[in-house]
């Protein structure tokens, strides 16, 4: 049983593949989760878009604090198991598992709290920022859920079971778009709660993942016999999950802040930029979800072949994986600029000017596909490393220039069109130097200088 979950072992790109596809698959169903509210609610108006995607920036904040157990899980869970350490992987799913339930309390308490000055920050419309607030604090009220399943999935991922994840959280989404249409508009005596009902219906999802990761992570005695969740933390183990996850936490919530004060200009404009924002990054993450999804895989895979030594592995690991996500890059850029209007259209049909600001965003930020795929992925393979403040330095540097480089364009004859070149622009300096970084390191490794002929001989 545990040695089916090994990636030490067998062909690489078929290693990497079967992990890597219901890790993407996990991904894109969490992308779904508010892409389906972005659908449905795009029926209702683009004000009700805005509200929702308004809110949607302080889920996507959590994730600031959200990494940081679940790259400790990550990668502490696949390091221990590359060296057979069931004792150690054992010791990461419970502090991570205290830890987050922890900060997910502590979070959802904060938003409720400080909800009006928060959704306040942005300036819109009375109509959308009280629809923004509605739904900010029914998400708060069982936020716990939603910062809990990433972290399950980081642990099944790390022991090298990326399928029980993906069912699971399908089993959510399949839950959250029955209830969106029901509780949006309304069906016989529930009545129509628009960006409300979004809101319940998400959360409900996330309870019933919840439990579902609860019931299904039982059943691995490897992980969970003894496991003890109430016992006091041990320092030696916090320190090493904060010394892992907290850059990769630092750079999410950088990320999030400059995105609120890229937000804070687009509105600017009005209300219809920002929902032309919402829509158009939903879009966009069918890219990044996928190369996502070979990011967390080839940290798996890095993280258990260096647990066990395996050099060789890494290194063509990593390059297998750039050719991968180099074509998802591609396909990705071509899709975005040569089908931008049927795409966009599909989430707000009735609305013109926003459709057509819709194709602007989407083809701008089509341009640097392939880049930030390379990016994403190569920030995995660091992270299997145990070296997670490179991508992160690279990362805050280059999202935090998109703000000042936003403001300056926007003033120029670009306008609104400069805050997203802005942003697509930012992702090309960091996949063209990330992976430079990376590749300098496998040439400058002693481990794998002294294997690479061996491989190259033996192919």
């Amino acid at each position: 049983m545990i040695l089916k979950n090994r990636l030490t072992e067998g062909n690489i790109l078929k290693v990497l593949t079967k992990l890597a596809l219901p890790i993407m698959g996990t991904s894109f169903v969490q992308m779904a989760y508010s892409m389906m509210d972005m659908i449905w609610l795009g029926r209702v108006g683009s004000k009700a878009v805005s509200a929702s995607g308004t809110a949607g920036f302080f889920t996507w904040l959590a994730m600031a604090f959200i990494i940081l157990p679940k790259i400790g899980a990550e990668v502490g869970v696949s390091q221990s198991v590359g060296k057979d350490d069931y004792d150690g992987a054992k010791k990461y799913v419970r502090h991570t598992i205290q830890m987050v339930v922890v900060l997910g309390l502590l979070y959802g308490t904060t938003l409720i709290i400080f909800r009006d000055s928060f959704i306040g920050f942005f300036k819109l419309s009375d109509s959308v920022t009280d629809m923004a607030i509605d739904y900010l604090v029914i998400v708060s009220l069982g936020i716990v859920f939603y910062f809990i399943n990433p972290v399950f999935t980081a642990i099944f991922n790390g022991y090298g079971d990326s399928k029980t994840p993906f069912r699971i959280n399908a089993i959510a989404l399949s839950v959250n778009l029955l209830l969106d249409p029901i509780l949006i508009f309304g069906v016989g005596p529930i009545p129509s709660l628009g960006v409300k009902g979004a809101a319940i219906a998400t959360i409900t999802a996330q309870f019933i993942g919840t439990m579902v990761f609860v019931f299904s992570i039982r059943k691995k005695r490897e992980l969970t016999k003894d496991l003890h969740l109430l016992k006091r933390p041990e320092g030696a183990y916090i320190k090493r999950i904060v010394k892992l996850g907290f850059p990769v936490g630092l750079q999410n919530g950088s990320f999030t802040i400059f995105a609120m004060l890229i937000g804070r200009i687009i509105s600017g404009w009005g209300d219809t930029p920002i929902a032309v924002q919402k829509v158009g990054s939903q879009i966009e993450a069918i890219s990044w979800m996928t190369a996502g999804g070979f990011q967390t895989a080839l940290s798996a895979f890095v993280g258990q072949n260096y647990g066990a030594k395996k050099w060789d592995r890494i290194y063509k690991g990593y390059y297998t994986g750039m050719k991968i996500v180099g074509v998802i890059g591609i396909f990705a850029t071509c899709l975005l600029i040569f089908g931008a209007r049927p795409i966009f259209s599909f989430f707000i049909p009735d609305e013109p000017e926003t459709i057509e600001q819709g194709v602007i965003y989407l083809r701008i930020l089509g341009l640097s596909q392939f880049f930030m795929c390379v990016e994403i992925a190569t920030s995995g393979a660091f992270n299997g490393l145990g070296k997670t403040v490179p991508p992160s330095i690279i990362g805050i540097i280059f999202t935090g220039l998109r703000v000042p480089a936003a403001y300056i364009l926007s003033r120029t004859s670009l306008g609104l069109n400069g805050v997203w070149w802005s942003i697509s622009m930012s992702s090309v300096f960091k996949g063209l130097i990330l992976p430079t970084m990376f590749m300098i390191y496998l040439k400058k490794n002693p481990n794998i200088v002294r294997r690479r002929k061996r491989i190259d001989n033996r192919e």
